[in-house]
């Protein structure tokens, strides 16, 4: 399923991307990132490549989720960040919003990820705070 083809009622009868789905490609964005991140630490000593792995993590999500909605960690799994009004991808200042409140959303104890496993629409704090939906994109 394009791009143009989430259009608003694409996105009211889109699978919404399940638990596991989304938790196996973020576990696959973690893996790109500890290695960048990793490597910086080794290049830029302890505090400095944390700073930077925090802003490249940043630049990560913002670009992937802002340009085609999908992370190569969400592409390997079928899962697109939408608006979930629209079905359009998110412009990059909702992007990095996004990104952002996904901090606070492991900070409290996980609690803001597990925020989908009994919300209506599957939406985790970062997407209620981003108005946005990752749903499953069929090949």
């Amino acid at each position: 399923m394009g791009q143009a083809e989430l259009g608003e009622q694409a996105v009211a009868v889109a699978e919404a991307a399940g638990f596991w789905r989304r938790f196996a490609g973020a576990f696959i964005d973690g893996l790109v990132l500890s290695i960048v991140g990793y490597v910086l630490r080794l290049v830029l000593g302890a505090s400095g490549g944390e700073l930077v792995s925090l802003v490249v993590s940043a630049g990560y999500f913002t670009w992937f989720h802002g340009s085609t909605g999908q992370t190569p960690g969400n592409a390997a799994l079928g899962i697109r960040v939408v608006d979930i009004d629209s079905g359009e991808t998110l412009d990059y200042g909702r992007a990095l919003a996004r990104w952002a409140v996904s901090i606070v959303s492991a900070v409290v104890l996980l609690l803001g990820y597990l925020w989908m496993l009994w919300d209506p629409r599957k939406q985790t704090w970062h997407d209620k705070a981003a108005n946005s939906l990752p749903v499953v994109v069929r090949r």
